[in-house]
């Protein structure tokens, strides 16, 4: 899997797992995401791909490195635009 269909996968699993906001965004907290057993199965490195994510300004959060257990309750925020451009994911 490529990072840009990673990044598609990571999009999903926000809007599965996080709740949806006004404006039309996701916030869902860091600790929801790693403790998940989908995306534990989905990324092999799930920081990895929050970091190419936010690289591409398609999602925000505090910090950069973010780790399990210290950061479980930093908010991740996927912006509006992201949320509502499906890119499709190849299988």
């Amino acid at each position: 899997m490529n990072v840009e269909e990673e990044v598609g996968r990571l999009k999903e699993e926000i809007k599965r797992l996080g709740i949806p906001q006004g404006d039309g965004s996701y916030k869902v907290t860091f600790g929801v995401l790693f403790n998940d057993d989908r995306c534990a199965n989905i990324f092999e490195a799930l920081v990895g791909t929050l970091r190419a994510a936010k690289k591409r300004k398609l999602l925000t959060y505090d910090g950069e490195l973010l780790l399990q257990g210290v950061h479980d309750n930093v908010e991740i925020t996927l912006k509006p635009e992201a949320a509502s451009s499906d890119v499709p994911v190849k299988s």
